[in-house]
């Protein structure tokens, strides 16, 4: 997608200058007389998102974009992408005084401005394109918003398009891209391969249930990426009301954003044996639908008792994790839209996280510092552990009083993690509510950027 990468057109591009409001004077003062006056008149302040143009002697000679204050900044991401869509078609070039991360992250936020879900509604209208700034690395930049899109279109398409089947179907595209290796194994096959969850959760719909293995690499550390593929969710047999149910096109969120951080992966080069695995299924409703009061069996020997069939992420989780932790991999990772818990907590922006080693959770927190992707960490806590046992099977899928929903979720996870050396979880939400610079409203990666950071320090 054009709008994704940097123009490679020198000759073409003219200068946008980026100016903050505390920076608007000093920027003023090196001007001409003729641009002081114009940029007066016209009563430009640098305020977030300000454009102005600037007029030349032939017509257009440049803009300045407005970054608004350092309370704007400290409140905002991406600001500069707010510029792009307010600009002339045409190639440009920045002008700031940002460096380092700062400069990274005007640049990116421009590609991502340029992102658009346009599958049922094409949109060919030309947008304004940027020269790869100096001191940046382009292509890194590029292979972070190719990443960040694909994870955004698996999320934005409607369950009607992106069933267990599509949703494999997108994961051989990707295998094929990369070289990757990929098995599956699909219905009646599930129970037989030891994946007995997975098949529960999914053997009401009519699209069958699934388990996505994908592998590349064959040196260097191991990691394990495991990706919540919910393709839809009524709740089950628990149903959802109707206002919850709207946005359950959403509940393949984790999937869709391991695939996009495997992307960056591996279109970086990562020295890492990577293994990718995506159970994908629907959660329905029919006379083959797994019930509240059921005890299920899982691949790793546990029990669970199912007190709320709209607790079904978990499940289909546990069985992918037993599954990667039996080659005892230098780290697993999984990703879910798994709690609304965790939305209570944090709200929609935070991606909060568990993680088992505190120097790996060190190295997150200061890549997503870097790269303006907000994590959390939230604890394993151990004295909670007695909230998922029921008594009566080994563990409990959703414990009753609703208190550190996300928590006991996080902790019924890491049952199924006891080989690997470290583990971290990521609770995602997985969509922008209300459009932002750089985010259009609907799906969206997240935590994924800041784990492309930092892996290379987890793993080196």
């Amino acid at each position: 997608m054009p709008t994704l990468a940097f123009s490679t057109d020198a000759s073409a591009a003219r200068p946008l200058f980026l100016v903050t409001k505390e920076g608007l004077a000093d920027w003023l003062a090196a001007q001409d007389d003729a641009t002081r006056n114009w940029v007066g008149a016209a009563g430009f302040k640098a305020g977030v998102g300000d454009v102005l143009p600037l007029p030349g002697k032939d017509g257009l000679s440049g803009a300045v974009g407005g970054l608004g204050s350092g309370k704007d900044r400290a409140r905002g991401r991406f600001i500069a992408a707010g510029l792009r869509g307010k600009l002339p078609e045409g190639v440009w070039r920045f002008e700031c005084d940002l460096e380092g991360d700062e400069l990274a992250e005007a640049a990116l936020g421009w590609l991502l401005a340029g992102y658009r879900f346009d599958r049922f509604v094409p949109d060919s209208k030309p947008m304004a394109m940027l020269l790869a700034p100096e001191g940046v690395d382009a292509a890194m930049l590029e292979r972070i918003a190719s990443g960040e899109a694909l994870a955004r279109d698996l999320i934005n398409t409607p369950a009607s398009h992106m069933g267990p089947d599509e949703l494999e179907a997108a994961a051989r595209d990707l295998a094929c891209t990369h070289g990757m290796a990929i098995d599956v194994a699909t219905g009646a096959a599930l129970p037989k391969r030891n994946l007995p969850m997975i098949h529960a959760v999914g053997r009401a719909s009519t699209r069958e249930p699934r388990l996505i293995d994908m592998s590349w690499g064959d040196g260097g550390p191991s990691l394990a990426l495991v990706g919540k593929g919910v393709c839809f969710d009524t709740g089950g047999l628990n149903i959802k009301p109707g206002a919850s149910m709207q946005l359950m096109k959403k509940d393949m969120g984790g999937a869709a954003n391991v695939l996009g951080l495997a992307h960056m992966l591996m279109d970086g080069g990562m020295n890492c044996r990577l293994r990718v695995l995506i159970p994908a299924v629907e959660n329905s409703i029919s006379g083959e639908a797994f019930r509240p009061g059921d005890i299920l069996e899982s691949r790793k020997g546990l029990t669970v008792e199912i007190n709320n069939t709209d607790a079904e992420g978990r499940l289909v989780l546990a069985d992918a994790l037993a599954l990667a932790d039996e080659d005892r991999p230098d780290l697993i990772v999984s990703m879910a839209t798994l709690t609304g818990a965790a939305r209570v907590a944090v709200g929609p922006d935070l991606a909060p996280f568990y993680a088992t080693d505190d120097n790996d959770a060190a190295a997150l927190e200061a890549a997503a510092t870097a790269v303006r992707d907000p994590v959390w960490r939230l604890p394993f806590w151990e004295p909670y552990e007695k909230m998922i046992e029921p008594g009566i099977a080994d563990l409990d899928n959703a414990p009753k009083g609703g208190f550190a929903g996300s928590i006991t979720a996080a902790l019924f996870l890491r049952r199924f993690v006891t080989a690997a050396s470290r583990y971290m979880h990521f609770d995602i939400f997985g969509w922008t509510r209300d459009s932002a610079p750089g985010r259009p409203k609907g799906g969206a990666g997240q935590g994924i950027r800041a784990l492309y950071r930092a892996l290379p320090e987890m793993l080196g």
